[in-house]
Protein backbone atom coordinates (compact mmCIF):
# COMPACT_ATOMS: atom_id res chain seq x y z
CA UNK A 1 0.00 0.00 0.00
CA UNK A 2 0.82 3.40 -0.63
CA UNK A 3 2.12 6.13 2.12
CA UNK A 4 -0.99 6.99 3.97
CA UNK A 5 -1.30 10.56 5.19
CA UNK A 6 -3.20 10.71 8.21
CA UNK A 7 -5.28 13.06 9.56
CA UNK A 8 -8.48 11.61 11.10
CA UNK A 9 -7.18 10.43 14.61
CA UNK A 10 -10.27 11.81 16.21
CA UNK A 11 -12.14 9.04 14.15
CA UNK A 12 -9.38 6.02 15.46
CA UNK A 13 -5.96 5.95 15.91
CA UNK A 14 -3.70 3.27 14.88
CA UNK A 15 -3.47 -0.03 16.98
CA UNK A 16 -0.27 0.74 18.66
CA UNK A 17 2.36 -2.34 18.23
CA UNK A 18 2.65 -2.59 22.12
CA UNK A 19 -1.08 -2.97 22.66
CA UNK A 20 -1.17 -5.81 19.80
CA UNK A 21 1.33 -7.30 21.32
CA UNK A 22 -0.35 -7.41 25.18
CA UNK A 23 -3.77 -8.48 23.17
CA UNK A 24 -2.15 -11.55 21.72
CA UNK A 25 -0.14 -12.59 24.50
CA UNK A 26 -3.49 -12.27 26.57
CA UNK A 27 -5.14 -14.05 24.17
CA UNK A 28 -2.44 -17.03 24.62
CA UNK A 29 -3.40 -17.11 28.03
CA UNK A 30 -7.12 -17.88 27.61
CA UNK A 31 -8.68 -19.02 30.77
CA UNK A 32 -11.70 -17.35 32.52
CA UNK A 33 -11.64 -14.69 35.18
CA UNK A 34 -14.39 -16.41 36.50
CA UNK A 35 -13.27 -19.75 36.58
CA UNK A 36 -11.71 -20.57 40.03
CA UNK A 37 -8.74 -23.24 39.10
CA UNK A 38 -5.35 -21.65 38.78
CA UNK A 39 -5.84 -21.00 35.11
CA UNK A 40 -8.79 -18.49 35.35
CA UNK A 41 -7.40 -16.92 38.86
CA UNK A 42 -3.89 -15.76 36.53
CA UNK A 43 -6.06 -14.54 33.82
CA UNK A 44 -8.48 -12.28 36.59
CA UNK A 45 -5.09 -10.87 37.95
CA UNK A 46 -3.66 -9.74 35.05
CA UNK A 47 -7.55 -7.92 34.77
CA UNK A 48 -6.94 -6.53 37.89
CA UNK A 49 -3.34 -5.03 36.74
CA UNK A 50 -4.97 -3.41 33.99
CA UNK A 51 -7.63 -2.04 35.51
CA UNK A 52 -5.05 -0.58 38.10
CA UNK A 53 -3.31 0.75 35.13
CA UNK A 54 -6.56 2.58 33.31
CA UNK A 55 -7.50 3.67 36.94
CA UNK A 56 -4.07 5.19 37.38
CA UNK A 57 -4.25 7.00 33.73
CA UNK A 58 -7.77 8.23 35.16
CA UNK A 59 -6.39 9.71 38.48
CA UNK A 60 -8.70 6.96 40.12
CA UNK A 61 -9.21 3.76 42.61
CA UNK A 62 -9.30 0.92 40.54
CA UNK A 63 -12.61 0.19 42.19
CA UNK A 64 -14.05 3.07 40.01
CA UNK A 65 -13.25 2.02 36.55
CA UNK A 66 -16.12 -0.97 34.56
CA UNK A 67 -15.25 -1.98 31.30
CA UNK A 68 -17.14 -1.48 28.67
CA UNK A 69 -17.22 -2.61 24.67
CA UNK A 70 -16.92 1.46 23.82
CA UNK A 71 -17.94 5.00 24.63
CA UNK A 72 -20.99 4.68 23.12
CA UNK A 73 -21.81 2.05 25.67
CA UNK A 74 -20.02 3.75 28.38
CA UNK A 75 -22.41 6.83 27.23
CA UNK A 76 -25.64 5.14 27.36
CA UNK A 77 -24.86 3.37 30.92
CA UNK A 78 -24.27 6.66 32.08
CA UNK A 79 -27.20 8.31 30.85
CA UNK A 80 -29.93 5.65 31.32
CA UNK A 81 -28.94 4.27 35.27
CA UNK A 82 -28.36 7.87 35.99
CA UNK A 83 -31.34 9.20 35.75
CA UNK A 84 -32.88 6.12 36.93
CA UNK A 85 -30.33 6.74 40.17
CA UNK A 86 -32.70 10.27 40.40
CA UNK A 87 -35.75 9.16 39.50
CA UNK A 88 -37.43 10.29 42.92
CA UNK A 89 -35.81 13.80 42.26
CA UNK A 90 -36.92 14.18 39.15
CA UNK A 91 -36.65 13.04 34.97
CA UNK A 92 -35.13 16.56 33.45
CA UNK A 93 -31.32 16.26 32.14
CA UNK A 94 -29.31 19.08 30.62
CA UNK A 95 -26.96 18.31 27.63
CA UNK A 96 -25.34 20.36 24.98
CA UNK A 97 -26.42 20.40 21.19
CA UNK A 98 -23.09 19.82 20.10
CA UNK A 99 -22.55 16.20 21.88
CA UNK A 100 -21.27 12.87 20.39
CA UNK A 101 -24.58 10.83 18.60
CA UNK A 102 -23.99 8.49 21.82
CA UNK A 103 -25.28 10.98 24.14
CA UNK A 104 -28.06 13.02 21.87
CA UNK A 105 -29.24 10.12 20.38
CA UNK A 106 -29.80 8.62 24.27
CA UNK A 107 -31.16 11.85 25.40
CA UNK A 108 -33.68 11.60 22.62
CA UNK A 109 -34.91 8.19 23.34
CA UNK A 110 -35.28 9.18 27.45
CA UNK A 111 -37.13 12.29 25.71
CA UNK A 112 -39.72 9.36 23.72
CA UNK A 113 -39.94 7.67 27.69
CA UNK A 114 -40.73 10.49 29.68
CA UNK A 115 -37.68 12.50 30.25
CA UNK A 116 -37.45 16.52 29.42
CA UNK A 117 -34.34 17.39 28.48
CA UNK A 118 -32.47 21.05 28.00
CA UNK A 119 -29.83 21.09 25.42
CA UNK A 120 -27.58 24.40 25.65
CA UNK A 121 -26.48 25.69 22.47
CA UNK A 122 -22.99 27.10 21.59
CA UNK A 123 -21.63 30.69 20.49
CA UNK A 124 -20.03 31.27 16.98
CA UNK A 125 -16.96 29.74 18.58
CA UNK A 126 -18.54 26.56 19.74
CA UNK A 127 -18.35 27.18 23.53
CA UNK A 128 -20.51 26.88 26.02
CA UNK A 129 -20.36 28.78 29.63
CA UNK A 130 -20.86 27.26 33.40
CA UNK A 131 -23.18 30.13 33.49
CA UNK A 132 -25.56 28.58 30.79
CA UNK A 133 -25.24 24.82 32.61
CA UNK A 134 -26.47 26.91 35.80
CA UNK A 135 -29.34 28.59 34.52
CA UNK A 136 -31.11 25.36 33.43
CA UNK A 137 -30.89 23.99 36.61
CA UNK A 138 -34.29 22.91 37.86
CA UNK A 139 -35.46 21.30 41.08
CA UNK A 140 -36.09 17.98 38.79
CA UNK A 141 -32.57 18.33 37.16
CA UNK A 142 -31.49 14.64 37.65
CA UNK A 143 -28.10 14.75 35.47
CA UNK A 144 -25.78 16.98 33.48
CA UNK A 145 -23.62 15.62 30.56
CA UNK A 146 -21.27 17.49 29.18
CA UNK A 147 -18.70 16.51 26.97
CA UNK A 148 -14.98 17.29 27.58
CA UNK A 149 -13.30 18.60 24.31
CA UNK A 150 -16.14 18.75 21.47
CA UNK A 151 -14.84 16.16 18.94
CA UNK A 152 -15.49 18.24 15.87
CA UNK A 153 -13.96 21.80 16.84
CA UNK A 154 -11.35 20.60 19.47
CA UNK A 155 -13.31 22.87 22.12
CA UNK A 156 -12.54 22.43 25.94
CA UNK A 157 -15.34 22.72 27.73
CA UNK A 158 -15.68 24.08 31.57
CA UNK A 159 -16.43 20.47 33.31
CA UNK A 160 -14.53 21.37 35.97
CA UNK A 161 -16.20 24.77 36.96
CA UNK A 162 -19.35 23.36 35.68
CA UNK A 163 -19.10 20.32 38.47
CA UNK A 164 -18.27 22.95 40.94
CA UNK A 165 -21.01 25.42 40.10
CA UNK A 166 -23.59 22.51 39.59
CA UNK A 167 -22.78 20.88 43.14
CA UNK A 168 -22.89 24.26 44.62
CA UNK A 169 -26.43 24.61 43.97
CA UNK A 170 -28.04 20.62 44.06
CA UNK A 171 -25.32 18.39 45.34
CA UNK A 172 -27.53 15.67 43.98
CA UNK A 173 -27.66 16.17 40.50
CA UNK A 174 -25.76 13.67 38.87
CA UNK A 175 -22.81 14.87 36.53
CA UNK A 176 -21.22 13.07 33.85
CA UNK A 177 -19.03 13.78 30.93
CA UNK A 178 -18.14 12.21 27.71
CA UNK A 179 -14.08 12.03 27.65
CA UNK A 180 -13.39 10.12 24.77
CA UNK A 181 -11.80 12.97 23.36
CA UNK A 182 -9.86 13.66 26.04
CA UNK A 183 -8.37 10.90 27.68
CA UNK A 184 -4.73 11.64 28.06
CA UNK A 185 -5.39 14.16 25.54
CA UNK A 186 -5.39 16.94 28.12
CA UNK A 187 -2.97 17.84 30.73
CA UNK A 188 -4.96 16.66 33.74
CA UNK A 189 -6.40 13.64 34.96
CA UNK A 190 -10.09 13.17 34.01
CA UNK A 191 -11.08 12.62 37.61
CA UNK A 192 -10.30 15.83 38.77
CA UNK A 193 -12.47 17.88 37.10
CA UNK A 194 -15.19 16.05 40.09
CA UNK A 195 -17.62 14.31 37.53
CA UNK A 196 -19.19 11.55 38.87
CA UNK A 197 -19.36 9.75 35.82
CA UNK A 198 -16.95 9.59 32.91
CA UNK A 199 -16.81 7.54 29.59
CA UNK A 200 -13.27 6.74 27.81
CA UNK A 201 -12.49 4.99 24.36
CA UNK A 202 -9.51 2.80 23.99
CA UNK A 203 -9.47 2.94 20.39
CA UNK A 204 -8.36 7.27 19.99
CA UNK A 205 -5.38 6.41 22.17
CA UNK A 206 -4.10 3.42 20.25
CA UNK A 207 -6.31 0.36 21.77
CA UNK A 208 -8.29 -1.98 19.82
CA UNK A 209 -11.75 -1.16 19.08
CA UNK A 210 -14.13 -2.48 21.29
CA UNK A 211 -12.74 -1.93 24.87
CA UNK A 212 -13.64 1.40 27.07
CA UNK A 213 -14.09 2.12 30.58
CA UNK A 214 -16.97 3.90 32.56
CA UNK A 215 -15.46 6.00 35.79
CA UNK A 216 -18.51 5.44 38.43
CA UNK A 217 -17.55 7.77 41.04
CA UNK A 218 -17.17 5.93 44.83
CA UNK A 219 -20.59 6.18 46.04
CA UNK A 220 -22.60 6.71 43.23
CA UNK A 221 -25.05 3.79 43.48
CA UNK A 222 -25.51 3.28 39.44
CA UNK A 223 -27.42 0.04 38.49
CA UNK A 224 -26.33 -2.15 35.49
CA UNK A 225 -26.97 -1.46 32.21
CA UNK A 226 -25.92 -5.25 30.98
CA UNK A 227 -27.12 -7.97 33.90
CA UNK A 228 -26.35 -11.57 33.58
CA UNK A 229 -23.38 -13.46 35.48
CA UNK A 230 -22.10 -10.79 37.75
CA UNK A 231 -18.87 -9.62 36.01
CA UNK A 232 -17.22 -6.07 37.13
CA UNK A 233 -18.70 -6.22 40.16
CA UNK A 234 -21.96 -7.09 39.19
CA UNK A 235 -21.96 -3.95 37.60
CA UNK A 236 -21.46 -5.18 33.80
CA UNK A 237 -21.75 -8.89 33.56
CA UNK A 238 -20.43 -10.61 30.45
CA UNK A 239 -17.47 -12.65 30.59
CA UNK A 240 -13.90 -10.12 30.21
CA UNK A 241 -12.15 -9.09 27.09
CA UNK A 242 -8.97 -10.03 28.71
CA UNK A 243 -7.45 -9.45 25.22
CA UNK A 244 -9.15 -5.97 24.86
CA UNK A 245 -8.41 -4.89 28.30
CA UNK A 246 -4.80 -5.87 28.61
CA UNK A 247 -4.28 -3.91 24.79
CA UNK A 248 -6.26 -0.93 26.05
CA UNK A 249 -3.90 -1.06 29.28
CA UNK A 250 -0.92 -1.45 27.22
CA UNK A 251 -1.95 1.55 24.80
CA UNK A 252 -2.40 3.38 27.79
CA UNK A 253 1.00 2.99 29.28
CA UNK A 254 2.28 3.78 26.22
CA UNK A 255 1.00 6.71 25.42
CA UNK A 256 1.66 8.25 29.01
CA UNK A 257 5.33 7.51 28.90
CA UNK A 258 6.09 9.93 26.53
CA UNK A 259 5.74 13.10 28.08
CA UNK A 260 6.02 15.06 25.47
CA UNK A 261 3.32 13.96 23.21
CA UNK A 262 0.91 17.05 23.91
CA UNK A 263 3.07 19.60 22.78
CA UNK A 264 4.42 17.86 19.55
CA UNK A 265 1.09 17.19 18.87
CA UNK A 266 -0.39 20.67 19.14
CA UNK A 267 3.00 21.98 17.17
CA UNK A 268 2.38 19.71 14.02
CA UNK A 269 -1.60 21.62 14.30
CA UNK A 270 -0.41 25.21 14.56
CA UNK A 271 1.56 24.43 11.68
CA UNK A 272 -0.53 23.10 9.71
CA UNK A 273 -3.04 25.95 9.98
CA UNK A 274 -0.55 28.81 9.87
CA UNK A 275 1.03 26.30 5.93
CA UNK A 276 -2.97 26.09 5.24
CA UNK A 277 -4.29 29.77 5.60
CA UNK A 278 -0.91 31.09 3.76
CA UNK A 279 -1.53 28.54 0.91
CA UNK A 280 -5.25 29.25 0.53
CA UNK A 281 -6.40 32.62 1.04
CA UNK A 282 -9.79 31.54 0.96
CA UNK A 283 -10.17 28.82 4.03
CA UNK A 284 -11.27 30.10 6.64
CA UNK A 285 -10.68 28.77 10.52
CA UNK A 286 -13.70 27.91 12.26
CA UNK A 287 -12.38 26.34 15.23
CA UNK A 288 -8.23 26.16 16.05
CA UNK A 289 -9.31 23.94 19.11
CA UNK A 290 -8.18 24.12 22.40
CA UNK A 291 -7.26 20.43 22.57
CA UNK A 292 -3.94 20.14 20.65
CA UNK A 293 -5.34 17.59 18.40
CA UNK A 294 -8.55 18.66 16.85
CA UNK A 295 -9.10 21.20 14.42
CA UNK A 296 -11.71 22.46 12.03
CA UNK A 297 -11.75 24.48 8.71
CA UNK A 298 -13.52 25.30 5.79
CA UNK A 299 -13.13 26.14 2.27
CA UNK A 300 -16.87 28.54 1.61
CA UNK A 301 -18.30 27.42 -1.97
CA UNK A 302 -16.62 23.85 -1.83
CA UNK A 303 -18.48 20.94 -1.19
CA UNK A 304 -16.87 18.95 1.93
CA UNK A 305 -18.06 15.44 1.08
CA UNK A 306 -16.13 16.11 -2.28
CA UNK A 307 -13.00 17.43 -1.17
CA UNK A 308 -12.54 14.41 1.21
CA UNK A 309 -12.87 12.30 -1.47
CA UNK A 310 -10.53 13.94 -3.72
CA UNK A 311 -8.12 14.08 -0.98
CA UNK A 312 -8.40 10.41 -0.33
CA UNK A 313 -7.92 9.03 -3.78
CA UNK A 314 -4.46 10.59 -3.11
CA UNK A 315 -4.23 8.74 0.47
CA UNK A 316 -4.62 11.66 2.64
CA UNK A 317 -7.14 11.18 4.94
CA UNK A 318 -9.41 14.16 6.79
CA UNK A 319 -13.11 13.78 7.67
CA UNK A 320 -16.03 16.26 7.00
CA UNK A 321 -16.96 16.07 10.89
CA UNK A 322 -17.38 13.09 13.01
CA UNK A 323 -17.07 9.85 11.21
CA UNK A 324 -20.62 9.02 13.22
CA UNK A 325 -22.14 11.31 11.00
CA UNK A 326 -21.73 8.96 8.12
CA UNK A 327 -21.75 11.22 5.35
CA UNK A 328 -24.73 13.56 6.93
CA UNK A 329 -24.12 17.57 7.74
CA UNK A 330 -22.56 18.42 10.82
CA UNK A 331 -24.71 18.86 13.75
CA UNK A 332 -22.23 20.69 15.53
CA UNK A 333 -21.66 22.97 13.02
CA UNK A 334 -25.03 23.82 12.91
CA UNK A 335 -25.44 24.16 16.24
CA UNK A 336 -22.96 27.05 16.18
CA UNK A 337 -24.52 29.15 13.79
CA UNK A 338 -22.59 29.40 10.25
CA UNK A 339 -23.51 30.09 7.05
CA UNK A 340 -24.37 27.60 4.96
CA UNK A 341 -21.46 27.83 2.59
CA UNK A 342 -19.70 27.33 6.03
CA UNK A 343 -21.20 24.57 6.64
CA UNK A 344 -20.97 22.87 3.17
CA UNK A 345 -16.87 23.49 2.92
CA UNK A 346 -16.11 22.12 6.87
CA UNK A 347 -13.42 20.05 7.25
CA UNK A 348 -12.22 18.33 10.80
CA UNK A 349 -7.98 17.69 10.95
CA UNK A 350 -7.07 15.73 13.72
CA UNK A 351 -3.33 14.90 14.70
CA UNK A 352 -1.05 12.33 17.04
CA UNK A 353 1.87 12.69 18.68
CA UNK A 354 2.98 10.75 15.30
CA UNK A 355 1.94 13.75 12.96
CA UNK A 356 4.75 15.32 11.43
CA UNK A 357 5.20 18.43 9.37
CA UNK A 358 6.43 16.51 6.54
CA UNK A 359 2.78 15.19 6.42
CA UNK A 360 1.24 18.08 7.15
CA UNK A 361 3.32 19.64 4.19
CA UNK A 362 1.47 16.62 1.89
CA UNK A 363 -2.07 17.39 3.20
CA UNK A 364 -1.40 21.22 2.50
CA UNK A 365 -0.26 20.79 -0.99
CA UNK A 366 -2.92 17.97 -1.37
CA UNK A 367 -5.80 20.44 -0.45
CA UNK A 368 -4.05 23.45 -2.51
CA UNK A 369 -4.34 21.36 -5.54
CA UNK A 370 -7.92 19.61 -4.78
CA UNK A 371 -9.43 23.32 -4.48
CA UNK A 372 -7.89 24.67 -7.59
CA UNK A 373 -9.20 21.43 -9.87
CA UNK A 374 -12.30 21.79 -7.69
CA UNK A 375 -12.91 25.31 -8.77
CA UNK A 376 -12.14 25.09 -12.42
CA UNK A 377 -14.97 22.12 -12.74
CA UNK A 378 -17.44 24.48 -10.59
CA UNK A 379 -16.55 27.52 -13.02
Amino acid sequence: MDELFYFDYAATAPVRPEAAAAMMDALGQFGNPSSRYEYGRRAAQRVRQDRETVARALGCAPGEVYFTSCGTEGDNWALRRGVEVNRRKGRHIITTAVEHAAVLETCKDLERQGCEVTYLKPDRAGRITVEQVTAALRPDTALVSMMLVNNETGVLFPVAEAVKAVKAKDRAVLFHTDAVQGFLKVPFPLCSTGADLITVSGHKIGAPKGIGALYVKKGVKLAPLLTGGGQEEGLRSGTEATGQIAAFAAAVSAVTANLARLEKTAAVKEYTLTQLKAALPRLEVISAGDAGHICAITLPGYKSEVVVRVLGDKNVCVSSGSACHKGKPSHVFAAMGLPKPWLDGALRLSFSPESTREQADVLVAALKEAAGSLFTTLS
